[in-house]
């Protein structure tokens, strides 16, 4: 009786044994269910993150450097942007600009070499044979002011003619004689002066005094104290100082901007406290052909006299304002043939993206080609954001990855040294 109900107990323990083990494997199946295993990625192709362009059909090692091709999956192909958390972005101090749209001029810095104005200069002649008698200004370069003695002429022909006039004034014969007689003394460039002091002596003038026409510098002195002098020797030429030539080597990719007229300001290479006005006068129709460049004639003020020729200038010149699109230059990433910038799209991601500039506006650039107006682009940390774009597999902490926390991310990042 007592090993029947042993029996009994052990048949118990087996059943609910069994019961048990047959629920426990429901629930397993049941959680397995629950959790279906991760689908495998499809591998598109493959590249080297180091020179993406070409793309491979299976793995191997790149041809370019020493590391095996990098598999790029499905999900992954259609991601053109590269996605920073903003905490990441913090740490690395990625700050954004706006691209605009700005009124400016195009400008460039020359420097020019000062010399006379030519079409300033007059030349002081005799019209009459004769000798100096005295020379006033003796020494080439010497100041002279409009009206100031320069020499005194003798020339003993004008006595005959005056001499004649001065006998028809005495005889009372008609006036048209005189008249006639006072032609002839015009013709023989006697001065009006030397005749009216003729007339008011009564002795005919045979000496007179050059006055200097205009103010300026003596820049040829042709005659020297008891030279004898014929028609048409010039003795001066004066050239003024009031307005002066800066002659400007232009290279030809400047020239366009240059048009007749345009306003200058120069300032003296020795001290750029001193300043001057300037206009363009005009672009002398030469090439100089080993230097690839253009003389320009800009006409400088100088009522104050403190240019004199030779002195260097430095000259700012500034062309007509157009309305252009800008990006700040901090923001471009010139690679030599080609510049980058990094763009920051409406859902937060960031992409690289080339474009064409055009003129250097300071610390800003022309942007002709790649950029609209409002295009948010990255101005400080754009480095760091183009290589996450071109070396993911790098420095992927940028990218929020599965399971990983964002100080997690940041970590991998600064042992990357990616954290300036």
């Amino acid at each position: 009786m007592k090993r029947a109900h042993t029996l009994t107990l052990l048949a118990i323990a087996m059943a609910a044994l069994l019961a048990g083990s047959f629920f426990a494997g429901r629930l397993t199946a049941g959680g397995a269910a629950a959790e279906p295993p991760a689908p495998e990625r499809k591998a598109l192709y493959w590249h080297d993150p180091m020179v993406p362009g070409p793309r491979f059909d299976k793995p191997g090692k790149s041809p370019f450097m020493d590391m095996q091709l990098v598999p790029v999956y499905a999900d992954e192909a259609g991601d053109a942007g590269v996605k920073i958390s903003s905490a990441v972005q913090q740490n690395l101090g990625i700050r954004t600009a706006m691209v605009t749209r700005a009124d400016t001029a195009s400008s460039f810095d020359a420097v020019g070499a000062v010399q006379f104005n030519e079409r300033l200069e007059v030349a002081v002649q005799t019209r009459v044979v004769g000798y100096v008698e005295k020379l006033l200004v003796r020494a080439p370069m010497e100041r002279v002011h409009k009206g100031q003695a320069l020499a005194t002429i003798f020339a003993p022909e004008w006595l005959g003619p005056q001499n004649e006039l001065l006998a028809l004034k005495r005889a009372g014969v008609a006036p048209e004689l005189v008249a006639a007689a006072r032609d002839r003394l015009r013709a023989m460039s006697i001065p009006e002066a030397l005749v009216r002091q003729s007339e008011d002596a009564g002795v005919a003038q045979a000496r007179f005094t050059l006055s200097a026409p205009a103010g300026g510098v003596i820049s040829e002195l042709g005659v020297r104290e008891g030279a004898a002098v014929s028609p048409g020797t010039t003795l001066f030429r004066i050239s003024g100082l009031e307005k002066v030539w800066a002659i400007v080597e232009v290279p030809e990719a400047q020239v366009a901007l240059l048009k007749p007229g345009q306003k200058v300001t120069a300032a003296l290479q020795a001290d750029a406290t001193q300043t001057f006005a300037g206009t363009l006068s005009e672009i002398l129709p030469q090439v100089n052909a080993s230097s690839r460049t253009l003389q320009a004639r800009f006409e400088v003020d100088n009522r104050t006299g403190r240019l004199t020729p030779g002195m260097l200038l430095r000259l700012q010149v500034a062309g007509p304002a157009v309305s252009r699109l800008v990006v700040p230059a901090e923001a471009v990433i010139r690679t030599g043939t080609r510049a980058v910038v990094i763009v920051r799209k409406g859902d937060g991601t960031f992409e690289p993206r080339d474009v064409k500039l055009g003129a250097e506006l300071g610390e800003q650039f022309e942007v002709l080609e790649g950029l609209t107006e409002g295009d948010q682009v990255v101005a400080s940390g754009q480095f760091l954001v183009d290589s996450e774009a071109r070396l993911r597999s790098v420095l992927g902490g940028m990218s929020p990855a599965s399971g990983a926390s964002a100080p997690g991310r940041e970590m991998s990042m600064q042992k990357a040294g990616s954290v300036p």
